[in-house]
């Protein structure tokens, strides 16, 4: 095995766990009218330090427009398991892609991180040419380059919509990841067991059905994935579709466990047609095959008629729109945002087929509008969105926009921008807002913000190669 230079590159989960906390946390932030440029904030995550809870750096890009929604890093502890790899890399770049504009930006975080800067553009037309997608959505680092997920087909396809392979030193686009993609065609996220050579996809939708923001039609004519898809890694191949079912619309953030001999993860489906539930299903081997059951339902919650935005008065309910989910880096602890209702909700899933929920903060919401306790006369719109955990799993990082199109239908007075962190307990659970950490409004900018990314890794970055 190549010698490890990278110190942020863990070995096995405990290692990550153990390792020093994140001192800064950097944050996609958008303009939704796409005039003013679009930027990487940087959050000051040091409890001693004079900033803390505050934007401490920011990194503008050279355009607007971009709709900035996920990015990754461009190594991550995955380098260990590949030989050739580990030795060299290291986790310094930021790939950061625009979901409306397909254009993607590396950024980087050396020599001072918080003001990291843009080094390279890899534009739509590259990835059109030589993957013969656009939209691209989630980056993971992994085997054989950096995997980037991509909802939109090339030279104005709709689809389908796919993974694109990028080179882990170049950043070129290298190609299309699938060999043969079977019926697939939805693109959303993507992620793997390595140890199984297996690659997990899920589906959202094509651009047509969700860059003009949400048609009702398309919802009740139950027209979004509905599928899990599992693909060999090693062949590239699409190995077994699992229909959860047409009326589980829209299954979107995928989360396998972080022990590399579990064969089972979790998996967020924003609503039911049926009942306007949402719901979390785990995702397991059944013999020699995968199989999914749903593990979690969170119901709709009656609301006044009036206090609704048009899409929603004629159900009289407040769905809970299950826009992410998270998963702690010692599979203990899953969260579950309810961007509708406004709530985070923790979960003890130390069995993964009977998880009990344990804690919840109540954030913003349709018609709640929970303040923050730090503000606790501003009412909040939007909700939790974008989860993510440390690594040691003590800190949870929210923030409030979906997709600007969506944000407008569902909350339309408006999203602003907020980024909030609770304080959890890894041993019996439970969460608290942090009252000292709450930047939002003006401290973004006028941008809104989406997905964290935390310095060194955090739960939903790494994928690792050890059990111990």
């Amino acid at each position: 095995m190549t010698e490890i230079t990278d110190p942020t590159f863990y070995r096995t989960p405990a290692d990550a766990i153990a390792a020093a906390p994140e001192s800064l946390a950097y944050v996609a932030a958008f303009d939704p009218g796409g005039e003013a440029k679009d930027a990487i904030a940087v959050l000051d995550c040091d409890r001693s330090s004079g900033t803390y809870g505050q934007v401490a750096g920011w990194a503008e890009l050279p355009t607007g427009g971009n709709e900035l929604h996920h990015f990754g890093w461009n190594a991550c502890s995955s380098a260990v398991c590949h030989d050739g790899h580990a030795g060299h890399l290291v986790r310094r770049y930021l790939i950061v892609p625009g979901l409306r504009s397909s254009r993607t930006y590396i950024l980087d975080t050396q020599p001072d991180p918080r003001a990291p800067k843009v080094v390279r553009e890899i534009s739509a037309e590259e990835l059109a040419a030589k993957a013969g997608y656009s939209r691209p959505h989630t980056l993971h680092c992994g085997p054989g380059g950096i995997f980037m997920s991509a909802l939109g087909g090339a030279n104005g396809n709709d689809g389908p919509g796919g993974i694109a392979l990028l080179d882990h030193e170049t950043f070129d686009v290298v190609s299309a990841w699938e060999a043969d993609r079977g019926e697939q065609y939805f693109g959303y996220d993507v992620w793997w067991h390595l140890n199984h050579d297996t690659v997990i996809t899920s589906e959202w939708a094509t651009p047509s059905m969700f860059e003009g923001g949400l048609n009702p039609e398309d919802l009740l004519g139950r027209k979004f994935g509905h599928h899990l898809n599992f693909w060999s890694m090693s062949g590239r191949k699409l190995q077994r579709r699992i229909d959860l079912g047409d009326e589980h619309q829209m299954v979107l953030e995928l989360r396998p466990a972080h022990d590399p001999s579990k064969t089972y993860g979790y998996v967020g489906v924003v609503i039911s047609v049926e009942d306007l539930s949402g719901s979390v299903w785990t995702w397991h081997r059944d013999g020699d095959r995968w199989a999914a059951r749903k593990v979690i339902t969170i119901p709709a919650e009656p609301a006044d008629p009036d206090q609704l935005p048009p899409a929603l008065r004629p159900f009289s309910a407040v769905p809970p729109l299950i826009s992410d989910i998270d998963l702690s880096v010692d599979d203990r602890w899953l969260y579950v945002a309810c961007w509708g209702t406004g709530e985070l909700k923790q979960y003890d899933v130390s069995d993964p087929f009977a998880p009990r929920e344990t804690g919840s903060v109540r954030l913003g919401g349709i018609v709640r509008k929970q303040a923050h306790p730090s503000v606790p006369d501003q009412p909040l719109s939007g909700g939790p969105q974008m989860v993510e955990i440390s690594r040691d799993g003590r800190r949870v990082y929210l923030t409030n926009s979906l997709y600007a199109a969506w944000d407008d239908i569902f909350y339309p007075e408006g999203v602003g921008a907020w980024m909030a962190k609770l304080d959890a307990d890894p041993v019996t659970g439970g969460l608290a807002a942090d009252t000292h950490f709450f930047p939002h409004g003006q401290a973004f900018r006028g941008l809104r913000v989406h997905q964290t990314r935390l310095q060194g890794g955090d739960a939903s970055s790494d994928s690792y190669c050890f059990t111990g």
